[in-house]
């Protein structure tokens, strides 16, 4: 009796652990993220290239990640065909070449709360891309799935209320105690012409980070493993963006410098972290719950940010980013539940697929025990005769 009232709580505690995972994945990748966007603006005012730190991130992905691939992955890599090896052609170009190039581009002509205010398109992008290759399950006549376009669009909004209302600012005891610096938000370091060019240059990389999620989740299918297809994008990447670079930049021969300094570690910290990391959980989530749910966080990653710049710039909150920040948690809270009843749909599914195979398991057992017995009755029978 102990056994049994034991065994179900051990069930629904591993279910909880297995259902939090694909959160604590996400959340990772915001803070990962959030502080790249703060680290790499730091290195582009600097002087770094936009297109060699593209390539250099790469390389420094493919080191970091290469041997794992290789060694833990050795006997389960599937056979690469054409048409994978044409996927991940695609995968590098879309996000290591043109999504990087294209964001940390506006993000130079702009700011880095500009730029990742304008990454909040970004879930939106990846709901109704997925929802035109039914990667995403929606249905608008369930209440759940109005949760989540809903939700979409109010963690939208919420992000570009952080981003455009000021209002009062609230005084915190721990921004006195540090520097103020000039916030990041202030639009007068840019000049008009150059935010208009660098907010287009954001939103199309932002369109091809969409595309690139897709494609992932497709092409995951077709080759599960996670480390080697992270290993082969990079790579791809890197080889892509140099002759690209090449292109653009032509015979500057001083970009390629790299010096132990902030650019160095840029470079380093978004190889490692915001490229092999990323793309690698990035995997794992889509396998358990598509691409739309890596992306739906994508603005809480402007709440981390506002925290952060808070304790260590000593950046004043003021009354827009906090009505912006639970905003966010409204509709985060929306897409949450709205997920959740698609897996728990997906399990009530399951159970009664398993509960009819036991059943039919069952009386296929029973069967022939009374075919045994009918004909142990018909020879009793016949002796008696």
């Amino acid at each position: 009796m102990i056994m049994k009232r034991m065994m179900p709580q051990s069930d629904r505690w591993s279910r909880f652990v297995d259902q939090g995972k694909p959160y604590l994945g996400v959340l990772f990748l915001q803070l990962g993220y959030a502080f790249n966007g703060v680290i790499v603006k730091s290195a582009l005012n600097k002087g770094l290239n936009p297109c060699t730190f593209s390539v250099y991130r790469n390389i420094a992905a493919v080191i970091a990640f290469g041997p794992f691939a290789v060694y833990f992955e050795r006997k389960m890599r599937p056979k690469m065909t054409l048409s994978v090896f044409l996927k991940i052609m695609l995968l590098a170009q879309l996000e290591p070449v043109l999504d990087q190039i294209l964001y940390y581009t506006g993000m130079k002509y702009t700011t880095a709360t500009f730029a990742i205010a304008m990454c909040n398109i970004l879930p939106a992008l990846t709901f109704f891309m997925a929802w035109i290759f039914r990667l995403e399950k929606v249905n608008i006549r369930r209440l759940h799935s109005q949760a989540k376009i809903v939700g979409t669009l109010v963690t939208v909004g919420g992000a570009m209320v952080m981003t455009l209302v000021n209002g009062v600012p609230i005084p915190l005891p721990w921004s006195h105690l540090s520097r103020v610096h000039q916030p990041l938000t202030n639009a007068a370091v840019t000049d008009e012409d150059h935010h208009i060019k660098g907010a287009i240059m954001i939103t199309a990389g932002c369109f091809f980070w969409a595309s690139f999620f897709i494609l992932q989740a497709v092409t995951l299918k077709k080759y599960p493993a996670q480390l080697s297809l992270t290993t082969f994008i990079c790579l791809m990447g890197a080889l892509q963006g140099t002759v690209m670079t090449l292109v653009i930049e032509k015979a500057k021969k001083d970009i390629w410098a790299l010096n132990w300094d902030a650019k160095l570690f840029a470079t380093l910290y978004s190889g490692i972290v915001r490229s092999g990391a990323s793309y690698y959980v990035s995997g794992l989530i889509m396998k358990v719950k598509g691409p739309f749910f890596v992306t739906a966080f994508n603005p809480f990653g402007m709440v981390i940010v506002v925290i952060v710049s808070s304790f260590t710039l000593g950046e004043k909150l003021n009354v827009g980013r906090i009505v912006g920040a639970v905003v966010i948690v409204i509709g985060l809270y929306l897409i949450i539940w709205g997920k959740s009843k698609d897996s728990g749909l997906t399990d009530s599914i399951n159970d009664e697929v398993e509960t009819t195979d036991e059943e039919t398991s069952s009386d296929k057992n029973q069967e022939p025990d009374n075919v045994g017995e009918t004909m142990k009755e018909d020879r009793d029978v016949e002796a008696l005769v």
